[in-house]
């Protein structure tokens, strides 16, 4: 039995057991047996307590890692999910049971190259935390340094590929037989997937992104991130420093220990728009279980990341867009966002730029009248995402991890500090990156930095241009040649054509000359039933024929 229908029947499993079938709307399939069938079925199984989001989240955990974060994926896409789904899906964390029957010290040996020994004076066999890619283990390195050992769960790679798998294809079965799913673009959205599932598979990859970060952060008073010990990492195995602090979501610890919620929610939204704007290297995975508090100063408290595994970043060109947008809905310029959005190419060109201002204007002045710490800056975000969509905008799967990494900051933020005014914090900070890349300092600053490279190649500007005049000369002997060439064939085309006229004029002349001249000998033959003037008066037909189709 193949590997995709055990997995098809156990989806199918899931469905009828957590009743998933009244996920779907009867009235949106188009074909009436489809939609006969699951009519019968909604009216003979019996509806279930639970409500439909509990019931798609438990379906998700008990289908495996995959899907586990194809629900935190789409917990963050409000603009497609009714609120009670992403809600549920929202509390997907990575706790999954350990590994069974997990030999530790053989498994980092293995990886090693060398016995565990060698390298830790301790490991803890017992896992610290475990989750669906990986799970993590206590150590003591032998010079002493305590460190905690990140190990990726055997097998999971090929268990990733069959579940994508079957996943990429339903994706692309909804795509081509549901009107409307083209917008979401969910190939690209499934594939784009797979991808940041085996990126957590190399260590390597996270060690580089997490020795990235630090460095971004290295001596700032927002962020810190764990050391990295590349020299003990492996592929499925890494070594980092243990950190000690207090889980983000322990809110009442927080305010035991006296620190400050305010100062902690304004650096969270700090360091998220510096990780974009500034560094366009953001950590993408900002979920409680990954950030803990450092309390040694209360009132000025920090964060540490964890789980670099999934790293975020923008092209020039979607970072320019975003910020200009960030930029004219805080000025409440919504012409310029409609234009932005038709510059970037996010809504099609045909669209009627005077009804989508109406439409944006519509929505954001109710929001705009709230006064600024009851907005809510990721909802609205994601009205603004589905306002766009009800003109074709398709979705831009390049931005769902940084709409992701926002719904994590600021559900944390408002959870240490209920009044937390994400537009205050944000609006002086996109002002100054205005300043600094869009204003003439930003084209200073551009000058400035390709400032060597244009100077090398200024050097090297007699060379090229002699070179070019070189080329250029050889072109125009070539485009002589080939024009002389051209003309040598157009001769020899034409010849050709008049030849072959010739020869069908001449053919067909000749062979209604030959039939004029035996005429009467044909007409006698034909009575007396000669087959030979039989055969010759069909041959010459027949060549008659030939001669006008050649």
């Amino acid at each position: 039995m193949s590997s995709n229908w055990r997995q098809s029947r156990l989806i199918l499993s899931q469905v009828f057991r957590h009743r998933l079938d009244l996920l779907i709307p009867v009235e949106t399939i188009p074909r009436a047996l489809p939609r006969w069938c699951l009519k019968t079925l909604h009216k003979i199984l019996p509806t279930p307590a639970t409500p439909r989001g509990q019931r798609l989240k438990q379906a998700f955990v008990e289908l495996g890692p995959v899907y586990i974060k194809l629900g935190q994926l789409l917990s963050t896409r409000r603009d497609l999910l009714p609120a009670d789904i992403a809600d549920a899906l929202a509390d997907l964390q990575d706790k999954v049971p350990p590994i069974a029957d997990f030999d530790v010290d053989s498994f980092v040996s293995t990886q090693l190259g060398e016995p565990c020994t060698s390298v830790f004076s301790d490991l803890q066999p017992t896992p610290l935390a475990s989750a669906s890619i990986a799970q993590v283990h206590c150590a003591t390195l032998n010079s002493g340094e305590g460190v905690v050992v990140k190990l990726v769960r055997p097998g999971i790679e090929q268990v990733i590929i069959q579940d994508m798998a079957l996943l990429k294809k339903l994706a692309g079965f909804i795509n081509n037989r549901i009107p409307g799913a083209r917008r979401l673009q969910l190939p690209r959205v499934m594939a784009d997937h797979e991808d940041v599932l085996l990126q957590e598979l190399t260590m390597f990859g996270e060690a580089r992104n997490q020795i990235q970060l630090r460095r971004n952060f290295a001596d700032s008073d927002l962020l810190y991130v764990p050391r990295v010990y590349p020299e003990h990492t492996r592929e499925h195995l890494l070594v980092m420093e243990r950190v000690y602090g207090i889980p983000i979501n322990h809110v009442d610890e927080l305010k035991a220990r006296g620190v400050d919620l305010k100062v902690l929610a304004h650096k969270g939204v700090e360091t998220f728009f510096k990780q974009v704007f500034e560094h366009n290297f953001f950590h993408a995975d900002m979920h409680p279980g990954n950030i803990l508090i450092e309390t040694t100063d209360p009132e000025n408290p920090k964060y540490i990341a964890l789980d670099c595994a999934i790293i975020g970043s923008l092209t020039e060109a979607d970072q320019n867009y975003l910020a200009q947008n960030l930029l004219a809905f805080f000025h409440k310029d919504y012409r310029r966002v409609v234009s932005l959005h038709l510059e970037s190419g996010w809504v099609p060109a045909d669209t009627d730029a005077q009804e989508f201002e109406t439409v944006i204007r519509d929505v954001c002045e109710p929001i705009f009248a709230k006064p600024l710490a009851e907005i809510s800056f990721a909802e609205f975000v994601i009205t603004l995402l589905d306002t766009a969509g009800k003109f074709e905008m398709e979705v831009q799967p390049q931005l769902v991890l940084l709409q992701k990494t926002l719904l994590y900051i600021e559900g944390l933020g408002r959870q240490l500090y209920p009044e937390l005014d994400l537009w205050e914090t944000a609006q002086p900070f996109m002002e100054r990156w205005a300043t600094q890349h869009l204003g003439p300092v930003g084209v200073v600053n551009d000058w400035l930095n390709a400032g060597p490279a244009v100077w090398q190649q200024l050097s090297r500007l007699p060379m090229v241009m002699e070179k070019t005049e070189t080329e250029i000369r050889l072109l125009k002997s070539q485009l002589k040649r080939q024009a002389a060439d051209l003309e040598q064939m157009k001769r020899r085309n034409a010849q050709a054509s008049r030849y072959r006229r010739f020869s069908r004029l001449a053919g067909v002349i000749v062979l209604l000359a030959s039939l004029w001249w035996l005429g009467t000998p044909l007409q006698q033959s034909f009575a007396q039933g000669d087959g030979s003037l039989w055969a010759g008066a069909a041959g010459a037909f027949v060549g008659i024929i030939l001669l006008l189709r050649t």
